[in-house]
């Protein structure tokens, strides 16, 4: 991951996970679900269902007020269970759960199947349900996903592309992240006309059990499991977010407190945005004195530090 991750750029690893024994249980999916059972210890999980007729697409409903699905506590042999006994019907249900801690719920699980390129301290997170379809969004941290059952179509889209995603609410959203609006598979570009410049940029993988995707922090992804039983596991990393929190909370916070100033003011906040955090003309502080710069010095345990408690100071002023 040394060369990988520093270049920011989607990367298929095939075969990544090849030899772990889920991926050679899942030659079968009953094969699959029973080592899955192997370790669970009846943990309740949170499941996403919907009707058959949403085809697997978590979304909205029409309003975008509410949501196209139901959420429930079930153990994951309930669901390993309901899938298999679902898997020819037509008529099935649509199931999901996603972002799952595995220790907590299959505890030891992770220690038979681990990728040799992170360390151990990675929480290591199960995906799991029938054929459904994942909305493009985007996450905070980097991101190495493991198909370990079935198959997954990936299609990413760069950070750039924003503008033509046509992104929905940012604080109601169906698992957790801004998701877009628009349907990669039947797209209305007469609603939403500059979809079709984000598609020239797309890039399309489709991994099979064992294969496995990094996808930087930020790049937009809509993921489709393609088959009656899929499980992928994936890990989630992020240093910045451990010293000083989420990037998306100052984002939240210069939506209120920015964005709707006056335009000369805006302009003037834009002037420091891109001085002081984008670094368009260099280093901010290469003129102070190393221990002078406060929180405009380098990005450490003290300085995220200093950081918290001058946010403090100003959000109790």
């Amino acid at each position: 991951m040394g060369e990988i991750v520093p270049a920011q750029h989607p990367v298929v690893l095939r075969g990544l996970a090849a030899d772990w024994p889920a991926v050679r249980a899942a030659a079968t999916d009953a094969g699959l679900a029973g080592y899955v059972r192997r370790f669970d210890r009846g943990a309740p999980v949170e499941a996403m269902v919907g009707a058959p007729e949403i085809r697997g697409h978590f979304f909205y409903d029409d309003t975008a007020r509410r949501l196209n699905f139901e959420r429930h506590r079930v153990t994951l042999v309930q669901v390993l269970k309901g899938l298999l006994d679902l898997a020819d019907d037509p008529a099935a249900p649509c199931v999901y759960v996603g972002s799952t801690p595995i220790p907590p719920v299959l505890p030891g699980f992770e220690r038979e199947n681990a990728p040799d390129l992170l360390g151990p301290e990675v929480m290591p997170r199960l995906w799991l349900g029938n054929a459904t379809t994942v909305q493009t969004h985007h996450d905070l941290s980097d991101n190495l996903a493991c198909v370990v059952g079935g198959r997954r179509r990936f299609t990413l889209f760069p950070p750039d592309q924003v503008a033509n995603l046509y992104i929905g609410p940012l604080d109601f959203t169906p698992a957790g992240r801004p998701i877009s609006m628009v349907s990669l598979e039947a797209p209305d570009l007469e609603r939403y006309p500059r979809f079709a410049q984000a598609l020239a940029f797309a890039l399309v993988a489709e991994l099979e059990p064992g294969d496995a995707i990094f996808i930087p922090a930020l790049w937009w992804h809509h993921v489709q499991a393609l088959g009656a039983l899929n499980l992928l596991v994936n890990y989630w990393w992020s240093r910045a977010d451990a010293l000083a929190g989420s990037p998306f909370d100052a984002f939240v916070h210069a939506l209120k407190n920015v964005r709707h100033l006056p335009p000369p003011q805006r302009e003037a906040w834009r002037a420091l945005f891109e001085h002081y955090v984008f670094e368009a003309d260099g280093d901010p502080a290469a003129h102070l004195p190393v221990e002078a710069r406060g929180v405009l010095g380098a990005l450490d345990e003290k300085t995220a530090g200093e950081m918290r408690s001058f946010l403090r100071k100003g959000l109790a002023g």
